[in-house]
């Protein structure tokens, strides 16, 4: 399943220049970079990816005017694999933003960029197609808010059957940012995850980020036909759902007295699914008791919220599941008692993705400590083991039942490794064959009392 993008200009990616002395709460990793990579002009700074991934090669683009983070890439040519994976420290139950972002620079002496899928946790998350982006002499990101179901989380990219034969999927950069647990709460992250559609500041000429927004959330600027008017009031972000950046609120796409204002946004043409949708306003006017700025929103003409009174503190409006499809258009529709036209400061729009399949997390366990006690592992023994079940790690297979897998079968026969079992291996209780043969296992055989559903075991 293909998703919008946003776009990051090639040269100027819209991190602003101010100085602040901290990172924002997360993980920022240059993939394929060999040393720390800084963005000028801001305090922002990469790591190397080495500490996280043990699969693909790295490279250097050939080109003097590229930011840092889009210098480097890792690449994976290694075709067994069936999928690449990062892994990333986090917090059980956090709630996380993720950002991937790619920029080909015919790494390869190709000169289009491959296609291929990327995954998070056990869930497929999108297809990767930079294709235009590129020919424009883009890169792209993508994003996902997602709720940690374990202590560590996977990011994974995966061959499909749209990646040529002769190409390699590849990543520059991935961001792993901590929100607080107050944001998007409305959502259920056991089961749900939310990707990132749109999120823009209307009536903004610039992109807001880190540090005006300290979650280091990207604001695009949005305008179109519709007046722009500025604040002449402050406001405070955590008074606002969602804590959308003070910044977002300096400008505004307004309309006149008792006049609609209509807005086309997100830009292009939507899956049709439900969506998270979160709207803001703030009046832009200094405070004053005879000062009423009411107006109705609706959405594809369906009523979103009716009389909206806006304040010079500021509202929210938002919908934790709003059916979307094709073109959307936003209008507002003045009360014929406001003193003044309606108007829009910044929006979201994240589609829902169901989320929260995954393995069994005591086959997990019995797994990763095997992968810790070979020698040689396949090169995608990182990761859930058995989701997506077209990206399982070589040589498992898995029943799933609802939102659970099980290793029902494990087969490295002849797979040239060498190590030894690990005595957790009479953990993965719904086992049903287990062909270990035509290896170098070292060590005793550990007891599988516990395996009652094994049918087949060959070990020689």
């Amino acid at each position: 399943m293909s998703l919008p993008i946003f776009l990051l200009w090639l040269v100027s990616i819209p991190f602003l220049a101010h100085s602040s002395p901290s990172q924002p709460r997360g993980t920022l990793v240059s993939c394929g970079s060999s040393t720390k990579q800084s963005i000028p002009d801001t305090s922002l700074s990469y790591i190397p990816d080495d500490g996280f991934i043990n699969v693909g090669n790295k490279t250097t683009l050939e080109s003097n005017d590229l930011l840092p983070i889009l210098s480097t890439l890792r690449y994976f040519p290694q075709k067994s694999a069936r999928k690449y994976c990062y892994t990333f420290q986090v917090i059980r139950g956090g709630k996380y933003l993720v950002r991937t972002i790619y920029f080909y620079g015919g790494f390869d002496g190709g000169k289009q960029p491959p296609v291929f899928d990327q995954i998070i946790g056990g869930t497929k998350w999108s297809v990767v197609n930079t294709t235009e982006d590129y020919a424009n002499r883009m890169s792209s990101y993508y994003e996902i808010i997602i709720g940690a179901h374990a202590k560590t989380l996977s990011v994974c990219v995966a061959r499909s059957n749209q990646t040529a034969a002769n190409s390699s999927p590849f990543i520059s950069a991935i961001e792993v940012l901590s929100l607080e647990d107050s944001m998007y709460n409305s959502t259920d992250f056991r089961t749900q995850a939310l990707v990132a559609v749109a999120r823009s500041a209307f009536g903004n000429e610039d992109s807001i980020s880190f540090p005006d927004d300290p979650y280091y959330r990207l604001w695009q600027p949005f305008t179109d036909k519709n007046e722009v008017v500025s604040t002449q009031t402050i406001v405070s972000s955590s008074d606002f759902w969602n804590k959308p950046p003070e910044k977002a609120f300096s400008k505004a796409t307004a309309g006149g007295v008792g006049k609609k204002l209509e807005i086309q946004w997100p830009s292009g043409s939507l899956q049709s699914t439900r969506y998270y949708v979160s709207l803001y306003f703030q009046d832009n006017r200094a405070a004053s008791a005879n000062a009423w700025r009411v107006f109705s929103v609706a959405v594809n003409g369906k009523t979103f919220y009716n009389n909206l009174n806006v304040s010079t503190g500021g509202v929210t409006i938002y919908s934790a599941a709003w059916p979307l499809s094709g073109p959307t258009t936003i209008t507002l529709t003045p009360d014929a008692k406001s003193s003044a036209g309606p108007l829009i400061n910044a929006g979201e729009v994240y589609q829902i993705l169901p989320f929260g399949r995954r393995t069994l997390a005591k086959d997990v366990a019995v797994m990763e400590e095997l992968a810790r006690n070979l020698d040689n592992p396949p090169l995608d023994w990182v990761g859930d083991p058995c989701l997506p079940q077209e990206n399982s790690w070589t040589g498992v297979s898995c029943s799933v039942k609802d939102t659970v897998a099980r290793i029902i079968s494990l087969d490295l026969s002849n797979a040239g490794i060498s190590g030894t079992l690990p005595l957790t291996i009479d953990n993965l209780s719904a086992l049903h064959h287990l062909w270990l043969g035509g290896n170098n296992f070292s060590g005793s055989i550990p007891e599988m009392n516990s395996l009652l559903k094994l049918e087949t075991l060959y070990v020689l």
